[in-house]
């Protein structure tokens, strides 16, 4: 096997980013105090044609130096808006008819792996803080709490990593099983 070359990846142009229909996926950044993480979390978005990305409370917003250096221009492709208040964001996508999905760990929570989409909805994920999670408010007012499984002795994973955990395997869910 060779390694393909930045020319054979067939990437898109900004334009025809802008231009494509995008995965029915929206994600809530609900606290998040890492620049890295948050710059991780735009790139991946990129990489799965997210529809928008709202950043909540002390999220920080581009431009800056720190998203920047993960995000390598994700932030020029994918819609992102910043709201203060996350709840304020979550009762806006309900009335609109987004289900809202909370990646956490807590009583009764669905195993990714278990989850099922419904191809004709559109859903919102929503990552907590790094320390402290998604809010309990915020938990309260989902439709669905999602778990990843963890079967070591940590039991946590990187806010980075768990979006790009969730997020493949909702594109895989939500646009490659419908095809």
């Amino acid at each position: 096997m060779r390694k393909l070359k930045n020319n054979e990846l067939d990437r898109l142009s900004v334009k025809a980013f802008k231009d494509v229909t995008k995965t029915p996926l929206i994600i809530i950044l609900d606290n998040i105090r890492s620049l890295n993480n948050i710059g991780s979390v735009f790139r991946t978005s990129d990489a799965f044609l997210i529809e928008k990305i709202y950043l909540c409370g002390i999220t920080a917003k581009p431009p800056h130096k720190d998203i920047h250096k993960t995000a390598l221009g994700s932030t020029d492709t994918v819609v992102w808006e910043y709201a203060e208040n996350t709840l304020e964001v979550v009762a806006k996508l309900q009335a609109m008819k987004v289900k809202i999905c909370s990646i956490e760990q807590a009583e009764n929570a669905t195993k990714l792996h278990d989850f099922k989409t419904e191809p004709s909805l559109k859903y919102a994920v929503i990552f907590g803080n790094e320390v402290k999670g998604v809010s309990q408010q915020v938990v309260n007012a989902s439709d669905y709490v999602i778990e990843i499984p963890q079967f070591g002795t940590k039991h946590s994973l990187n806010v980075s990593v768990s979006c790009g955990v969730v997020v493949w395997d909702l594109f895989c869910k939500l646009k490659l099983n419908s095809k």
